[in-house]
């Protein structure tokens, strides 16, 4: 079989219904799942025999390539360095104006170069089960069997959109940050953006400077004055991480972290595009409604509201609690208490690129140990 950047045609692949053997299978190619397939490596552990990493994107970048096109290195919020190798030796940090859609894929297709990291695509983990003691992964190509799993699905393929009464017979259009493009095709209509994290920040920023906005949140959004440190970003990370080793549902880091009071949130302050409203209780034919009658007329609700994880294919193993958390231990909160042969990175604490590239090593080195491997 072929590896890194490389498609895995079928016909390379074994026959239906034969697995392929391994140690640990790597679930997903993001900042998470190649900073975790790095440190198998450095414990030991041989590309294919060892670990294999399953990503279903055609191409390197995880969802980074996925992005709206105005999303630029100046306006992201931050690209960490995945661990062996600085972002700026893949990808010219000078010019602000790149595309974090180009440019990031382009430094993980050079990382999974450099590193010989064996990496099938486009393949996508469908069920995840256990057979006989060893964890069986289907595919939409292959099975795997292996001892092992670090999950790095992130969120990108799971958007939330919260269930409000009316949503289905709004006769304008409804999209999620997943499914934007540009602000230019809203043009002459009124867009309500839901939503109090970063990304709806950027878009109501963008959209408003296009056409008339309506700013609807569930709270009323923190905004964080002063600098963001590093310190600050590793205490934030500890308050998701102590929710979910309690088997909570883990929250966003930025709903702990607040949102930066930037120039560029000043400016739209000044502007009058911040007059945040409370949030709607029922969508309507024309628009929305609050509890007190008040309706708005609208063209566009544009729902900034996140993402769930994705791990539907682990549903087999019966990890979430009955609250729907999954209660996680080890050292950085990566291993699933019920079933340690798997561990989660980009889940909870390690949801943002703050954590992800620890996460990933502390994956590797604990589910390595347990395993009797390296």
């Amino acid at each position: 079989m072929e590896s890194t950047s490389s498609p895995v045609p079928a016909r390379h692949g074994p026959r239906a219904g034969l697995a392929l053997k391994t140690e640990i299978v790597v679930i997903g190619a993001g900042q998470a799942g190649l900073s975790a397939a790095y440190h198998l490596t450095k414990r030991g552990l041989a590309p294919h025999r060892g670990f294999v990493v399953l990503d279903r994107s055609p191409a390197p970048g995880g969802a980074w390539q996925f992005r709206w096109p105005s999303l630029t290195l100046s306006t992201v919020n931050r690209v960490h360095d995945l661990p062996g190798m600085r972002f700026s030796e893949a990808v010219d940090t000078t010019d602000s104006q790149v595309q974090a859609s180009s440019a990031v894929p382009r430094y993980f297709a050079a990382y999974e170069k450099a590193f010989g990291l064996p990496v099938y695509r486009p393949m996508t983990a469908t069920v995840v089960c256990d057979r006989d003691g060893r964890l069986r992964v289907e595919t939409d190509r292959i099975q795997l069997s292996a001892r092992g799993i670090i999950n790095a699905t992130g969120t990108w393929e799971s958007p939330y959109i919260p269930e409000y009464p009316g949503a289905d017979r709004f006769r304008g259009r409804q999209l999620h940050t997943k499914d934007y493009r540009t602000a230019g095709e809203f043009a002459g209509r009124h867009v309500v953006v839901v939503g109090a994290g970063i990304s709806a920040i950027q878009l109501l920023d963008e959209v408003s400077r296009v056409t008339t906005t309506t700013w609807v949140t569930r709270r009323p959004p923190e905004f964080r004055a002063g600098p963001f440190d590093e310190g600050a970003g590793r205490a934030a990370v500890a308050m998701v991480e102590e929710r979910v080793r309690r088997g909570l549902p883990p929250s966003s880091v930025v709903s702990v972290t607040g949102l930066p009071d930037t120039p560029a949130v000043q400016a739209m302050r000044a502007r009058g595009v911040l007059n945040r409203l409370p949030m709607f209780s029922e969508i309507t034919d024309e628009g929305v409604r609050w509890p007190d009658g008040t309706e708005l007329r609208a063209d566009v609700i544009l729902w900034c509201t996140g993402f769930r994880s994705s791990l539907d294919h682990l549903a087999p193993l019966m990890l979430r609690e009955e609250g729907g958390g999954i209660t996680m231990t080890g050292r950085l909160a990566t291993q699933v208490a019920r079933d340690p042969r798997i561990h989660l990175v980009g889940y909870g604490p390690s949801a943002s690129t703050i954590g992800a590239n620890r996460a990933g090593r502390a994956a590797a080195d604990e589910l390595t140990a347990f395993l009797g491997l390296g």
